[in-house]
């Protein structure tokens, strides 16, 4: 190689290397005030912290890797928790559950016992004496746990009158026992 070769050669790696170090000082510098808040984010998303921490090295890689893409600096902590939040969300596609190769209808019941107490038996009757429309939002909520919201879209009526089922279903249940 010639030495005006060689010249430029060097001048052209050392200006990739300060360009490295500028995106790395840019890269640090967007990041550090908002480690504290993607690490809370992260623990309040996973309630582990060693998930937490994982997420956090992911979402910084992804942030490094796309970093040119940011277009609004004042923006880099939305950016960052909507990365972090797809890489929780990613975390969910790659786990698949493990299938059973055994039909639904031999898996045993997890409770074999019928309660027959005479207190489950008197609950048992004022519930078939309840209204249809007072029964269904009360054993969804009790028994399913549905939300008075879920109840209301499964029913086809607004919050306010779910809620308003589910009173007198109580109030009724109380008058029956």
């Amino acid at each position: 190689m010639t030495a005006i070769a060689l010249a430029r050669t060097a001048s052209l790696t050392s200006a990739r290397a300060n360009a490295n170090e500028d995106r790395e000082q840019q890269f640090n510098g967007l990041i550090a005030t908002y480690m504290d808040d993607l690490y809370r984010y992260a623990f309040w998303l996973s309630s582990d912290h060693a998930v937490a921490d994982d997420l956090v090295q992911e979402t910084l890689v992804r942030a490094w890797k796309s970093m040119e893409k940011l277009q609004d600096v004042k923006a880099v902590k939305g950016w960052l928790l909507t990365i972090l939040r797809r890489e929780n969300a990613r975390r969910f596609e790659r786990k698949r559950p493990q299938e059973s190769e055994m039909p639904t209808e031999e898996l045993p019941a997890s409770r074999s016992d019928y309660d027959t107490s005479t207190e489950a038996f008197v609950l048992r009757r004022a519930l078939e004496k309840l209204p249809q429309e007072y029964r269904e939002p009360l054993l969804m909520q009790i028994i399913h746990g549905y939300s008075q919201k879920e109840i209301a879209g499964h029913l086809g009526i607004s919050v306010a009158g779910a809620g308003t089922r589910l009173f007198r279903a109580r109030e009724k249940m109380r008058e029956l026992l």
